[in-house]
């Protein structure tokens, strides 16, 4: 059974539209089941109709053109129960709808299930029979399991196109995909589907600009693959038996026959890029053999995906072109890698999807610093089926729009406007001092990892650089960078905000940063070797990135370096240790520069309460709220599916910043917060009555965050957290914090709120 399902899900998956998707489903279902009928209904939120989009065994006429109303009929009953219903004769039933253009008059056994993709109902899977009998559990099972696997296969497909046509030119579909808030905004723009190279399953459909270069190029690959495959018969002929021989003779029989050549060709005319033809060609053969009942011919299966991958690797070789990005670029991934966001030319880039992460993985984060709408976490995301669409991103709600109407993108484009003269509006700040209406001043500071945010960041008005993340000058390179490399780095960023101080974070990776030539596989990498625990480890890596942040700093003297990941005193002290020893040598061999301050980031539980130990040792302290948050509530801040559960404005989290302010303060020690919580201006407020000496945040951010200040006095913030506290549910703070705002004025600023 596990069997047959699969084949059915990934026959579907492969469907090039809905109606072949829906067609596939009914064929195979009732193969499978051996019953009289399947059928698909599917509904239509608009008309609250369910519509029947495809059978096999009722009368084909009627597909399309046969609905029923939300409330009547057997298909309501299940959608209305959202769960299987199971009759041994469906027409004795109250609420049985006779449709007499469907000519299922004749039969009685009734089993329909639901359609669900995340608690909506999408539709209805039904299935027939002459007799009167109730499916078994067995057959309940199956059909329950399918359309589970089916829900996401069917929006899939319905990108592919088909709805709209199958309901005879009715209103435009709008598909929407629900993700989780990335980085706040609006984009409009043309998905561009980035993928790992020679990944044959996520290669994108895309259209051919020259049909004829794609099947030259198509034709050349597979040439070349057929002479590897000569050659290598030749190198290990000695060494090969006869009947081994004989499979690479079969190699490049495959690669000669006509149905692989014909159909890649026949798709590229067709108008789909040769890469994408050649994943639907392989998909198809590989299927055949998939669904034999041979053991042995079911593995040239993998034979024949094997090949596809070869020749997939001979079309990208040839491909020495640089990527095209529209002036309107979404960026639209599996996952999208922080490497593939910074390849795409800032000017282009508008926004951002990922199918897996969360609003609190790397890439959001650096999307928020470059001020770019993202959506991440989008679950069932049609990937493969986005490049060149029309696309919307609302990085507010966390929602992403396929090919929208015209009625909703204006819509869009009306809030993207408004976004935009608000931030007009806001720029009139850069000029001001971040200072309460009863003139405390909290310094602003941005967070910043890549050289292209200088510009941004100076003109923001920030008084310096609270976090400077030197880990992205190692993840771009397919090496570790040298000393002098990345003094050169360094140097630029110290010397543009001299004399406003540069805190530069030691190598933070791990996690979900990781060096492509410094592979860390771990189960579980949040709880395992990241940050600091990499760098002692290897001091030779440590001391080398010390050396050149010290010499990058002579003459200016506004370095301050922060230890990352420090969950104990020990590790404060060997960090300390390497530190006066880099200081040391560079001072020995005629350097003239001066020891910097030395902070430590406040992100495990542990940290908390050793808050005081740490003060008593370094210069300051910084609070990332990001980890501290995904630490202390034992939420994976990646997991998309329990990121609901992710709120820094949880009732622990606040005590745990509070607690660590007092222990810093005791010492005589200032405090800062540079995780995402800083540039949210609700979150701003809470933070400025528990007494947070300076905040850093995105540069996108930091006007939001200086009206905010600007706007509440250090008593009013001290008695709203008060307020707060007394709260016990994270919602319920959020709720009355956009209440505070909302009273001062700010309402501007609460769209962005979680």
């Amino acid at each position: 059974m596990l069997e047959t399902l699969h084949r059915i899900v990934q026959e579907v998956n492969a469907a090039r539209d809905l109606q072949q998707a829906l067609s596939i489903i009914v064929k195979r279902v009732k193969q499978a089941m051996s019953v009289d009928v399947c059928s698909v209904y599917l509904t239509d939120f608009k008309r609250q109709r369910h519509v029947l989009m495809a059978t096999d065994g009722l009368n084909p006429a009627a597909v399309g053109k046969v609905s029923l109303r939300v409330s009547e009929g057997l298909i309501s009953v299940v959608s209305e129960r959202a769960e299987p219903v199971n009759l041994d004769d469906a027409p004795s039933h109250p609420r049985y709808r006779f449709v007499a253009e469907t000519g299922e008059e004749r039969y009685h056994a009734f089993l329909g299930v639901p359609i669900i993709q995340h608690r909506k109902i999408l539709g209805v899977l039904v299935v027939r029979q002459y007799e009167r009998r109730k499916f078994d559990e067995n057959e309940v099972a199956f059909l329950v399991t399918l359309a589970a696997q089916l829900a996401g296969a069917i929006t899939h497909a319905e990108i592919g196109g088909g709805f709209e046509r199958l309901l005879k030119g009715q209103a435009q579909r709008v598909h929407a995909f629900d993700g989780l808030p990335g980085a706040p905004g609006i984009a409009l723009g043309t998905g561009v589907v980035v993928y790992s190279p020679a990944d044959l399953d996520a290669t994108p459909d895309r259209a051919a600009t020259d049909p004829a270069a794609e099947e030259a190029a198509f034709r050349a690959a597979v040439a070349a693959v057929q002479q590897d495959m000569k050659e290598l018969e030749m190198r290990m002929g000695g060494a090969l038996q006869a009947e081994e021989r004989a499979l690479f003779d079969a190699y490049v029989m495959m690669l000669s026959s006509e149905s692989l050549l014909d159909g890649t060709v026949e798709r590229i005319r067709a108008g789909n890029w040769a890469p994408g033809a050649l994943r639907e060609t392989i998909a198809e053969h590989a299927r055949v053999f998939d669904e034999m009942e041979d053991p042995y011919l079911r593995e040239r299966g993998g034979d024949i995906r094997d090949l596809g991958r070869r020749i997939l690797l001979r079309l990208q070789a040839q491909d020495g072109r640089p990527p095209q990005y529209p002036a309107d670029t979404i960026l639209v991934g599996d996952e999208v890698s922080a490497a593939q966001l910074v390849e795409v030319p800032s000017e282009c880039l508008k926004g951002i999807v990922s199918a897996r992460g969360s609003g609190s993985s790397h890439v959001a984060i650096l999307a928020r610093a470059l001020g770019v709408p993202a959506v991440m976490g989008v679950r069932d995301l049609p990937v493969g089926r986005l490049d060149g669409q029309e696309l919307i991103v609302d990085g507010y709600q966390g929602r992403l729009y396929v090919k929208p109407p015209e009625a909703l993108r204006a819509e869009f484009e009306r809030i993207a406007k408004e976004e935009a003269d608000l931030t007009a509006d806001l720029n009139e700040l850069h000029a001001l001092p971040s200072e309460t209406l009863d003139g405390v001043k909290v310094p602003l500071y941005v967070n910043t990892g890549l050289l292209a945010e200088i510009g941004p960041s100076l003109a923001s008005g920030a008084d310096g650089v609270g976090l400077y993340r030197t880990e992205m000058p190692f993840m771009i390179r397919d090496r570790f960078p040298g000393e002098e490399e990345q003094r050169q780095i360094y140097r630029q960023i110290l010397e543009a905000f001299a004399p406003r101080p540069v805190t530069l974070r030691t190598l933070d990776v791990g996690g979900d940063k990781m060096l492509p030539y410094f592979p860390v596989q771990e189960d579980n990498p949040f709880l395992g070797w990241r940050g600091i625990r990499i760098t002692l480890d290897h001091p030779e890596i440590f001391l080398t990135q010390l050396r050149a942040m010290l010499r990058a700093s002579v003459g200016l003297d506004n370095l301050q370096l922060l230890l990352p990941m420090i969950s104990s005193v020990s590790e404060v002290e060997e960090s300390l240790k390497l530190i006066d020893r880099a200081y040391h040598e560079l001072v020995e061999e005629g350097e003239k520069i001066e020891q910097p301050r030395v902070g430590v980031m406040i992100e495990v539980p542990s940290a908390v309460y050793l808050a005081g130990a740490f003060a008593r040792r370094v210069d300051f302290l910084s609070i990332g709220t990001n980890d501290l948050t995904q630490y202390i509530l034992a939420v994976d801040r990646n997991n998309d599916r329990v990121a609901t559960l992710y709120d820094g404005l949880h009732p622990a989290v606040l005590r745990a910043i509070m607690q660590v302010v007092e222990g810093a303060h005791w010492h005589g020690k200032p405090v800062s917060v540079c995780g995402e919580m800083a540039g949210d201006p609700a979150a701003a407020i809470l933070l400025l009555g528990m007494g947070i000496d300076s905040l850093s945040m995105s540069v996108s951010s930091l006007s939001r965050v200086k009206w905010a200040i600007r706007s509440f006095t250090r008593a009013q913030a001290r008695a709203l957290l008060e307020e707060v506290l007394r709260l016990d549910d994270a919602a319920a703070i959020r709720e009355r914090l956009r209440a505070a705002l909302e009273q001062a004025g700010l309402g501007g600023l609460i769209r962005g709120g979680k």
